[in-house]
Parts: structure tokens; C-alpha cells; sequence
């Protein structure tokens, strides 16, 4: 089954009358700090839901949650459906990672390119409301002057990463990605005061080691490659702490649970990243697109396609993966993250025919097994 017809599917399932994101804090369940998209999840069943806690759990990126007493059911039927969670969580990343290099490689405009992608969300979430198959959220001035340097970081986190896709390849920027606990970890010590146990720490050699040893054995190694997806750790990182800072105890707007509060961060991001966009490109993402179709390497329909099939799938991924991290334990959410690093990074590689130097292999699957290691300690010390 081909990715646009899984991404229908997944639109279906999302606006079922059923409601099956029901989000509200878990405190004493954390997953990994590292994983880009990941909200803390209650029971599929309806519930009131305790707005400020459970956005500031949302924004805080703190992962997924132990999944909570539901009906009986087969456990089967049970299993199938997480399954298929899991698997639509991959598929729509790959396919994310996949369209998108081939849209920077077919148009070097990173900055367009991400603003597409972000504004692209807003054809989703956007009919939903109007349609009433999801409550809109309720916002103040007040509320989005606190959300609005949330959705900077926000900003960045996506841009970093695109231009670090364009800039070199897709698994390169993805083993650099693998850092970002190292960048969590000393942006909470500087800005929170946050000392974590020595076995925490432990966990971030390897890391730092294995990026390093990729990094100076990559072939396709580049400066702005590494900067711009440590831009996009960083972001990440500073989003946690924002929201922290900001949202614990504080009631933010009506309606505003983990599913609205992306669909928010992404409209906001649409609005910051298109004057930055005209800044840094202006126009020139025009003329671009008439020289690709003028050469005959692709169509107006297809080239528009690929466009909009990055944007698609880049939302559907986050919105899928509330599914999966939900009906997941910590531990089940923190291996199935590094086990989906690992296949994008592999996809990309088969895709891209992207060679990997012995030593980039070695060097990313210690940084890998470290976030890995990362993700467990942070769970055992949260119990």
C-alpha cells in the first residue's frame, strides 16, 4: 500500500467520532527527553482534561505515557492496533525523510521548503474544526504571548532539521540528531538548575563519542549540515524548557489538548517562518520551481505533489505518533524511538544509494545505543 493511501487511512481513523486523543499529565511516567513529537497520553476513553497540565506535559515534549485501563478487549486486537500505530508512525517518517531530500534536492530553497511543510499542516487541522470533528481551541491575547516563544523553538526544531536534510545526508543528520539529550541535559543544568544522577550523565559518552566518530569518518560530512541540526537540538531543548517555565500551573485557553496544541504551534510557526522565509530567499523559490519543471525532471502536478506530500506526511508522523507512544510503556516508547532512527536511517540509505564509510556506521550505532541508554535512565530514575 502506497504512502498516499495509508495517509488517507490515517486522516479517516484521526477523525473518528471516538475520540482517541484523550490527553492529560502523567507525572510519574517520563519518557525520553530526546524524542522529537512525543506527548504524554491518557486512557483513549473520554475525560476532563486539566488544560494547563496536560499542555505543559504536551509541550515539554516529555513522551509517552503507560497506557491506562480501557474496555476489555481481545488482546489480539490489541496488539494488532499498536502494531499498526507503530507501523504508520515509521512509514509516515520514512516517508517524510524521503520526500522531503527529494524535494531540496530538486529545489535548494530550505527555508520555503519548510515553510510549505509547516503551513501544509493547516489543511488538516484546519477543516476539522470548521467541520466541528475536533473542538477548536479557545486562545487570549495573553495565552499567545506565552505560547509564542514556544512556537519559536518550535520554528527552529523544523527548519534546523530541513536544512540539515538538505545540506547533507538524510542518515547524517539523523545520527547528529541523536545528540540532542547531551543538549537537553546542559541547557537544564544552565537554565533550570537541573542536576540528574551520574549514571544519567554515563549515558551521553557514547553519544558524544559515536556523533563524533560519524562525524569525522561521513562522507558526505558538512559543516552547515552539523550546525543546522544541532540548531534544531538545541530548539528542542529550549522548547522543553519554555514550556516548563511558562505553562506549569498556568491555564492556557479552552479545547487546548496535546492534538490542539501542535495544530497551534504549527500555525504560529507558518507565521514566524514566512517573513523569515521572504528574508532569507524571497521570491526565488518561483522561478526555481518553473527552471525544475522547464528541464523535464518533473511535472507542475508532480513537482507540487512532492511538495505537499512533505508536509502531509511531516504532520501525519507527529499525529500518528500520539497514537503509538499512548498505548506504550516508557520502556517499549524509548526502544521503539532508537529502533525508528535506525530504519530511517537505513531507508535513506537504500533510497538515496547515500554511501556510509565503515566507520560512520560504527560511529552511529554507538550514538544510537547511547540515546537508547539515555532514554532507560531517565525512565528508572522518574519510577
Amino acid at each position: 500500500m502506497t504512502v498516499k493511501r495509508i495517509a488517507l487511512l490515517a486522516i479517516a481513523a484521526a477523525v473518528t467520532p471516538v475520540s482517541a486523543f484523550a490527553f492529560s499529565p502523567r507525572p510519574n511516567v517520563v519518557a525520553s527527553s530526546n524524542v522529537k513529537g512525543s506527548y504524554g497520553v491518557a486512557s483513549p476513553q473520554r475525560r476532563v482534561i486539566n488544560t494547563s497540565a496536560a499542555t505543559s506535559s504536551a509541550l515539554s515534549m516529555s513522551g509517552g505515557a503507560a497506557a491506562a485501563a480501557e474496555e476489555p478487549k481481545s488482546d489480539l486486537v490489541d496488539t494488532l492496533k499498536t502494531g499498526s500505530y507503530f507501523a504508520l508512525w515509521y512509514l509516515f517518517n520514512i516517508g517524510y525523510n524521503i520526500y522531503n531530500k527529494q524535494a531540496l534536492n530538486a529545489i535548494d530553497f530550505p527555508w520555503t521548503i519548510a515553510t510549505i511543510q509547516m503551513a501544509t499542516g493547516i489543511l488538516y487541522f484546519a477543516p476539522l474544526w470548521l467541520l466541528g470533528l475536533r473542538k477548536a481551541p479557545k486562545l487570549s491575547g495573553d495565552d499567545l504571548k506565552t505560547l509564542f516563544p514556544i512556537a519559536l523553538c518550535h520554528t527552529g526544531v523544523h527548519v534546523g532539521a530541513v536544512i540539515a536534510l538538505g545540506a547533507g545526508a538524510v542518515s547524517f543528520a539523523h545520527i547528529v540528531k541523536a545528540s540532542e539529550p547531551v543538549v537537553t541535559c546542559v541547557v537544564n543544568a544552565l537554565l533550570l538548575g537541573e542536576v540528574l544522577p551520574a549514571k544519567v550523565y554515563a549515558t551521553l559518552l557514547p553519544i558524544i563519542g559515536g556523533v563524533g566518530i560519524a562525524s569525522m569518518k561521513e562522507l558526505s560530512f558538512t559543516y552547515l549540515a552539523l550546525a543546522s541540526a544541532m540548531l534544531s537540538n538545541v530548539s528542542s531543548s529550549l522548547r522543553g524548557v519554555l514550556s516548563k517555565k511558562t505553562m506549569s500551573g498556568k491555564k492556557i485557553g479552552e479545547n487546548l489538548d496535546a492534538q490542539n496544541l501542535y495544530a497551534v504551534l504549527t500555525a504560529m510557526s507558518t507565521l514566524i517562518l514566512i517573513p523569515m522565509m521572504l528574508a532569507m530567499e524571497g521570491t526565488g523559490f518561483v522561478g526555481a520551481f518553473k527552471n525544475v519543471v522547464a528541464s523535464g525532471s518533473f511535472t507542475n502536478q508532480s513537482l507540487s505533489t512532492l511538495l505537499l506530500l512533505g508536509g502531509a506526511t511531516y504532520y501525519l508522523y507527529n499525529e500518528v505518533a500520539f497514537l503509538a507512544l499512548g498505548k506504550v510503556n516508557p520502556v517499549t516508547h524509548a526502544v521503539g524511538n532508537t529502533i525508528k532512527r535506525v530504519v530511517i536511517i537505513v531507508a535513506s540509505v537504500i533510497a538515496f544509494k547515500t554511501p556510509m564509510s565503515t566507520g560512520s556506521v560504527i560511529g552511529s550505532s554507538i550514538a544510537i545505543l547511547g540515546t537508547l541508554l539515555y532514554s532507560l535512565a531517565m525512565n528508572s530514575i522518574k519510577k
